[in-house]
């Protein structure tokens, strides 16, 4: 059954929202070549638009060859050809490119919205005054870079320190198997750039990070969604798609996975190593909210001791999202691989950023300070929990920790609508249709629940879930 998520308040025309909705949807071979398109009554009754506007998207979809029509029948999805190299079709900017202004919206100064969506802590939970502090003692170093360009592989010292760091997660490297980057974000872009090509096949998690599908698609790569359970992906409905598809590699989260805040499982950890030897093909896990964790979590790279799997974590979310300090553990090998793909991209990471970075490390800076965040974090998030139970919300699980509740509104199926009616109030929310690989509605939204506790969010939740307002 085919349903799009279609916003009327949006400045986009709601014929050019469905075209773009149905062919993301036979660009990703969700919608196959002969396929029934719904009928225009059906459609237009499901989605609550006109006959004429279904018409002119279905006339436009036939003009670009995405469908035909046939007399008396309907119509049909038109065979598509496999993608070629280079730029990704019209349709598919149109997705990276919302997708993008998601991110501009997100990171807006506007001082008076509340910004309960966000992927990051509010900039007060932020110990900025030791970060000013350790930035003045190291510009006062005389051995400090302020105008040279880095090492390639990134600051030795770092490297060195994060060996000793991802011991104590059980998972061992050696300096030459780590990679500085600039944040998480560049660490999966030099991943992509190296080891796919447009047209190859990737499993990821359904829901997750909506930025890591949007720069996939800019790559031309095909994406597959396995449903996330509260233990990880569903076994079940993973070797179904293992049946049917070759994936190069699948990107997902162990700890704290974003949306959900759920944890793999053992079990659900073995099975995926189990099935990723089998069928050969490598796992990139990202590990951006492990230090959030409040106990030893399960990580695969652990498990695994990184010969299939390809580790990636950064600073960006616990010291500060201006430093973009990130990192690569992997095989040797591939290191180096993925070092001369950061040479040719971006020469070098910010190596004084990286010595920062270092100094915090090493003088017991960070242990301390992350111990606090995530004291603060099980306090909001039991509070976040419990407001949103007031508003008339169930969570998908009980949240392992961090930053996020995934939760959906009792009896209600469009959050979308929920989220454009939370705009008017400046107030912006998550909807859970962008955190799914093909967009696809969802009854759910993420919480930030460092911003969950403004009066303002729960008496909107309240009013627009249906339930009686609570005493604030």
């Amino acid at each position: 059954m085919l349903q799009l998520v279609l916003d009327p308040t949006s400045a986009l025309p709601l014929s050019e929202q469905i075209v773009i909705g149905i062919r993301a949807r036979i660009d990703d071979r969700v919608l196959r070549a002969g396929m029934r398109l719904p009928t225009i009554r059906d459609f237009a009754e499901r989605h609550g638009v006109s006959r004429y506007t279904v018409v002119e998207a279905y006339d436009r979809l036939v003009a670009l060859g995405y469908a035909r029509s046939r007399r008396g029948s309907g119509f049909y999805v038109e065979g598509r050809p496999a993608p070629a190299a280079g730029t990704p079709a019209r349709g598919e900017l149109a997705r990276i490119f919302a997708s993008a202004g998601l991110l501009h919206r997100s990171m807006d100064e506007s001082p008076n919205q509340l910004k309960v969506g966000l992927g990051w802590l509010p900039a007060e939970w932020y110990d900025e005054a030791g970060v000013r502090r350790h930035l003045r003692a190291l510009s006062r170093q005389p051995r400090v870079k302020l105008t040279s360009y880095g090492s390639p592989q990134g600051y030795a010292p770092l490297r060195e320190q994060l060996c000793v760091k991802l011991a104590e997660a059980e998972i061992p490297a050696s300096p030459e198997q780590i990679v500085l980057t600039g944040g998480a974000t560049h660490a999966l872009d030099i991943i992509v750039r190296h080891l796919l090509k447009p047209g190859d096949c990737v499993f990821v998690d359904d829901p997750g990070p909506w930025n890591l599908f949007a720069n996939l698609r800019l790559f031309g790569v095909n994406l597959i969604g396995v449903p996330r359970l509260p233990q990880g992906p569903d076994p079940a409905v993973l070797e179904a798609l293992l049946g049917e598809h070759q994936p190069k590699m699948f990107f997902t989260q162990s700890v704290l996975q974003n949306p959900t805040a759920c944890d793999l499982s053992p079990a659900s950890a073995f099975r995926l190593l189990q099935l990723a030897e089998k069928h050969d093909f490598l796992v990139v896990e990202d590990d951006v909210y492990g230090d959030f964790h409040p106990r030893p979590p399960t990580r695969l790279a652990s498990l695994d001791q990184l010969r299939r799997v390809i580790y990636v974590g950064s600073f960006s979310h616990t010291l500060s999202g201006n430093l973009r300090v990130g990192f690569v553990a992997c095989e040797p090998e591939l290191a180096a691989s993925l070092t001369d793909v950061k040479i040719v991209t971006c020469l070098c990471s910010s190596e004084f950023a990286e010595q920062l970075v270092y100094r915090m490390l090493t003088e017991g800076h960070y242990r301390n300070y992350v111990q606090r965040l995530r004291e603060r974090l099980l306090k909001t998030g039991a509070r976040t929990l419990q407001m949103l139970e007031r508003s008339g919300f169930t969570e998908f699980a009980e949240p392992a920790g961090g930053m996020f509740v995934w939760a959906r509104a009792k009896g209600r199926e469009d959050v979308a609508k929920l989220a454009s009616q939370a705009a008017a109030e400046d107030i912006m929310l998550a909807p859970g249709h962008v955190f799914r690989p093909q967009l696809q509605p969802t009854p759910y939204l993420r919480f930030n629940v460092a911003y969950a506790q403004d009066p303002r969010l729960e008496r909107f939740l309240s009013r627009a879930g249906g339930s009686a307002p609570a005493e604030v």
